[in-house]
């Protein structure tokens, strides 16, 4: 399964998926829950394109990796170049679709790789560790810092929150994601997850929605 950006209405978008930049502990509420400090400025890490797989079309799990985790987050895709200062406007001007995407995780990898203060990618950056769902247009979203966003698994609401419950605001994130490093048309950031999180298993049916704006069906694949 290969990924190609589109909007909800099936229009392609022209733009070539590259990286997928994503931030840890924005949410105050999921730091709390896996017992992690709550950061003074945005956790950065990054997962490659061949970590992105199409949410609708299902996806598998590694085998014999240990328990995955899901954390839905609200996704932005980037459609014009953002490096070093960055005024608000071009930020916001950058965002070319807002969607969903599932940041899985190796979890007991994870905290291996923490208590030895090792990267993180391993448990992370591994191939369909983000199905990403198509894009609204951002003049269909909801105002940046008015997003909600909800997943709910097999039937059962799993994890609900807003963007204004964010740590650092959206364009903030992208103001400093661009300080660090250079976003490009076609990257993608997804912004952190609220509180909920847990394990995954297979035949587990998801529904992933920005309520009234986006909704998205997937399946973890046997």
């Amino acid at each position: 399964m290969t990924y190609q950006h589109q909007y909800t209405d099936g229009t392609p978008i022209n733009l070539t998926m590259g990286k997928v930049v994503c931030v840890g502990r924005n949410y105050a509420e999921h730091a709390r829950e896996l017992n992690n400090p709550v950061p003074s400025e945005p956790l950065l890490f990054i997962k490659p394109a061949t970590a992105v797989v199409p949410l609708a079309d299902g996806f598998q799990l590694p085998n014999g990796r240990g328990a995955v985790h899901y954390e839905t987050e609200i996704a932005l895709l980037i459609g014009a170049p953002l490096s070093g200062t960055v005024n608000p406007a071009d930020a916001a001007g950058a965002i070319a679709g807002v969607g969903l995407a599932l940041d899985l995780t190796l979890r007991e990898l994870q905290d291996q790789l923490k208590a030895k203060g090792h990267p993180w990618e391993r448990a992370k950056a591994f191939d369909a560790a983000c199905p990403l769902s198509t894009f609204v247009r951002p003049e269909q979203a909801p105002a940046l810092n008015a997003i909600p966003l909800q997943l709910t698994i097999n039937g059962e609401l799993r994890q609900q929150g807003t963007s204004a419950e964010m740590i650092t605001p959206i364009i903030a994130l992208l103001q400093h994601i661009a300080g660090v490093f250079t976003l490009l048309p076609g990257d993608v950031v997804i912004t952190g997850t609220p509180a909920g999180v847990g394990v995954l298993n297979p035949g587990d049916a998801l529904e992933l929605a920005i309520p009234g704006v986006l909704h998205q069906t997937s399946r973890v694949l046997d």
